[in-house]
């Protein structure tokens, strides 16, 4: 199946479980948990990316967080729902391409807990030091995501540590945490793009969009070289596909996450998806125009947008640079036009 945009009418939205939706009152709780530990990240205009995309953007800037990404929210809730769960907890394993590893090492020092990471071979060199710079012991298996989330079970299965899944309502409160923060300063967008990964971050933006009983419609953005949730919401089924991006490893997922599929299936108005090419232009286009570092899945929602520049005219769009972790070289060959 060779796919470039699915509209919601396809979607086979009876095929997933459907999850309970979040109450505002607990989103503001984990909101609350994650302001703890950082401020609210900026929604910015830039007018120079606007008339890039030939209508009014705003840009909610997850790159200024602390890890340099928008998965810091996630794991600062978890780990503390966690230690109210279970205060004897020994310490915490969990499977990463970057950033959800450093969020998990920046919670878990904040809690004092001992922290596995495991990375497939050949990750990203600089996110692999940021992690080990947060205390975490940092292990490289397999040759990809999921080969390293199967290690991750074994090893905690062997040490008794607490398995921390890509996906949870504990991690997708945290982050709904940005949602709030972006649709309550842009109560009048009306389409918003985000990058899927393995769903947090679309899910949570969903999750927060309902609680509050907002308007925009919300676009998923996958890799056209990692297009397992395009192609698992268009079959009704979880479909595992190769991962071939070469610049997109937030977005490099082989096993869709049920749960995650069960509220996209719901809560977007379309999944598109966009080739490495296309998000290289648009990591250079938001460096030229902003200034600011995405990585390559920060700049999906750029590309995706730019995609669809003739529908989304005369809109109010915003766009999550979800993150800003790219490697020096790898950077530097996009801005090349390498």
């Amino acid at each position: 199946m060779s796919l470039t945009t699915l509209e919601r009418a396809a979607f086979a939205t009876n095929a997933f479980p459907a999850a309970p939706a979040m109450p505002l009152a607990a989103l503001r709780d984990a909101a609350a948990i994650v302001h703890r530990h950082l401020t609210p990240t900026p929604t910015l205009a830039w007018p120079l990316l606007s008339a890039r995309v030939g209508t009014e953007v705003l840009v909610k800037h997850e790159n200024h967080n602390p890890t340099g990404a928008f998965k810091v929210r996630g794991g600062l809730v978890y780990l503390q729902r966690l230690r109210e769960a279970e205060p004897a907890c020994p310490g915490v394993v969990s499977a990463t391409r970057g950033n959800h590893g450093q969020s998990l090492g920046l919670a878990a020092r904040a809690h004092r807990l001992p922290t596995v990471i495991v990375v497939p071979h050949g990750n990203s060199r600089e996110k692999n030091a940021a992690m080990r710079a947060l205390g975490v012991d940092l292990i490289e298996h397999g040759n990809d995501f999921q080969e390293s989330r199967e290690a991750a079970m074994r090893i905690g299965a062997e040490r008794g540590l607490h398995p921390v899944p890509p996906f949870h309502p504990w991690l997708m409160a945290g982050v709904a945490s940005y949602g709030l923060e972006l649709l309550e300063s842009a109560p009048d967008l009306d389409t918003i793009y985000v990058p899927i990964g393995m769903g947090s971050g679309a899910c949570a933006m969903i999750t927060a969009r309902d609680a509050l009983g907002h308007r925009a419609r919300i676009v998923g953005v996958v890799s056209a070289q990692a297009p397992a949730y395009l192609q698992s919401l268009a079959a009704g089924r979880i479909v595992e596909h190769p991962v071939t991006t070469a610049i997109a490893d937030g977005l490099a997922c082989r096993s869709p996450d049920p749960a995650a599929l069960g509220i996209l299936a719901r809560g977007l108005d379309r999944i598109v998806a966009v080739d490495d090419g296309a998000i290289r232009a648009a990591m250079q286009a938001i460096f030229t125009d902003t200034h600011q570092v995405a990585e390559g899945a920060g700049a999906a929602g750029l590309a995706a947008a730019l995609q669809e520049r003739a529908r989304i005219a005369g809109q109010r769009v915003g766009l999550v640079i979800t993150g800003a972790n790219v490697d020096a070289p790898v950077f530097a060959d996009v801005l090349n036009g390498h």
